[in-house]
């Protein structure tokens, strides 16, 4: 670090030296050798402090933004606390992990953990016991280092929208008296979405290297429980759509789907085909957003896809539901059974395009799906059928940024606690004859094309030592849209 210092303080000495000369040198000499040493001055700096300025030039707002955005149907309180201090306040010891798609008990539940925990991933269950789940939840809220926060989806996506003053928010969601208390003054909440108590997700975070037991962890995330009827049923969907007429939003923002599946496969499927009458109700020049979020049943999943997609415009998710989501749908690389570190860029992207050309918007299809934001640790890609969406690249580039500053808790990225992670080399595509990309931090947000279908891709500088991993996702989504423009159809 000090050689660099030293470096671009010589740098700058010549710099002013060739000023003092200039009246001596020939006009086309001087020129050639400022810019000579302007450029080494550049590249002196370091890939994150190139990354951002690159990032500040290219975030512009779009031609035509956001006014009123309606925001729903998933909310609650977020309990947050380390993983591992809660599991041992329970008296769990460690143990092997194993993978449960319903938790029963805290033997499952300390399984569950350590399987996402020794690879890094973020999940989400449902935890069937109600009575056990109060007891876990109350220790859990009493510990000392916990800490309450606005949570679900759709809640987290309009306090992130809500920070902006000339955006008026509606949330509806099951809403008790410290989650209103809890949310920004700029979020409408109708009295329909309000009910008596609040409803309490458990939020286990871990830190990169952090030890369970024989586990340890590659990477920060974080495993989220609950035990919530009132958003696995969707309670306040109908609700929802009933109060878009009044509030006549401009964007629609959805989500909370994942959530039914702590209900039984009658009741899920019966409750599916509900919301699918209902957003088929949301007047169709209303863009829509769906974000997605981690689920286990394959079935549910492709039902999703086959049925919700077409009705809505965009999509939010990460890798890991990316990867479950290629798998339910018999889409491209579904025999890979989990990601190997980073995920790989041609793979994200083969799946990216077959979503967009299986599942969007075509002549010949009558589907309203035309852009996917796909975010991981190390990368974001905004993908959009073209003629649909402008201002992407700046979209994406404010969803990476987003990144940076919420996981470290800062206002504004500070280049000393992050670092760039992605690959500096990838291909496009396995599927097809791809294009090979070297990533310039000058240049940090890349585009290609395909078939009609655009790919704008950035790099994110992660934290390293984050503050607060839960609610990531929707950030960067929240920060996405914000910055994007729906073409009028």
């Amino acid at each position: 670090m000090w050689q660099r210092s030293v470096c671009v303080g010589l740098l700058a000495l010549a710099l002013g030296y060739l000023c003092v000369l200039g009246p001596e040198l020939p006009p086309a000499a001087l020129r050639q050798l400022s810019a000579s040493l302007l450029g080494t001055l550049r590249r002196a700096r370091s890939l994150e402090a190139r990354t951002v300025a690159a990032w500040q030039a290219a975030i512009v707002r779009p031609a035509r933004g956001w006014a009123r955005v309606a925001v729903g149907v998933n909310a609650c309180v977020d309990v947050v606390l380390s993983g591992v201090k809660l599991l041992e306040a329970l008296g769990l010891e460690p143990s092997d992990g194993k993978d449960h798609a319903v938790l029963n008990s805290g033997q499952d539940l300390k399984e569950a953990f350590a399987h996402f925990m020794e690879r890094g991933a973020a999940a989400e269950r449902f935890f069937s016991d109600a009575e056990a789940f109060r007891d876990i939840a109350r220790t859990a809220s009493e510990h000392p280092a916990a800490q309450l926060y606005v949570g679900g989806n759709a809640a987290l996506i309009g306090q992130k929208l809500a920070t902006n003053p000339d955006l008026k928010i509606l949330l509806c969601g099951p809403v008790g008296p410290k989650l209103h208390e809890l949310l920004d003054d700029n979020v409408v909440v109708p009295p329909e979405s309000m009910q008596e108590r609040d409803e309490f997700h458990l939020i286990l975070e871990y830190q990169a290297g952090e030890q369970w037991g024989r586990v340890r962890a590659p990477a920060a995330n974080r495993f989220i429980f609950s035990h919530d009827l009132s958003n696995g049923a969707l309670n306040m969907l109908e609700v929802f759509v009933s109060s878009l007429d009044e509030f006549q939003p401009d964007l629609v923002v959805l989500s909370g789907l994942h959530m039914m599946e702590g209900q039984s496969k009658e009741m899920r499927q019966r409750r599916l085909m509900e919301a699918v009458a209902s957003i088929s109700d949301i007047p169709t020049d209303i863009p829509i957003h769906l974000e997605l979020a981690s689920m286990t049943d394959q079935d549910f999943m492709s039902n999703i896809v086959h049925q919700v997609f077409p009705l809505v415009n965009s999509i939010g998710l990460n890798e890991q539901e990316l990867l479950f989501l290629t798998q339910s749908a018999s889409g491209p690389h579904a025999s890979l059974a989990s990601w190997s570190g980073i995920p790989d860029v041609g793979v994200v992207s083969d799946i990216l395009f077959w979503i967009l050309k299986e599942h969007g918007k075509t002549a010949e299809r009558a589907s309203d799906l035309t852009r996917i934001h796909f975010h991981t640790l190390a990368y974001h890609i905004l993908v959009t059928v073209d003629g649909h969406w402008g201002n992407q690249a700046a979209a994406v580039a404010a969803g990476a940024r987003a990144a940076g500053t919420q996981a470290c808790a800062t206002d504004t990225i500070d280049t000393t606690k992050v670092f760039l992670k992605a690959p500096l080399e990838f291909v496009t595509s396995h599927t097809e004859a791809p294009s090979k990309i070297s990533l310039n931090p000058d240049e940090p947000v890349v585009q290609w094309h395909r078939e009609g279908i655009s790919f704008h891709f950035t790099p994110v500088l992660v934290c390293k030592d984050p503050v607060r991993t839960v609610g990531l996702g929707d950030a960067i989504s929240a920060e996405g849209l914000l910055y994007s423009e729906a073409y009028p159809q």
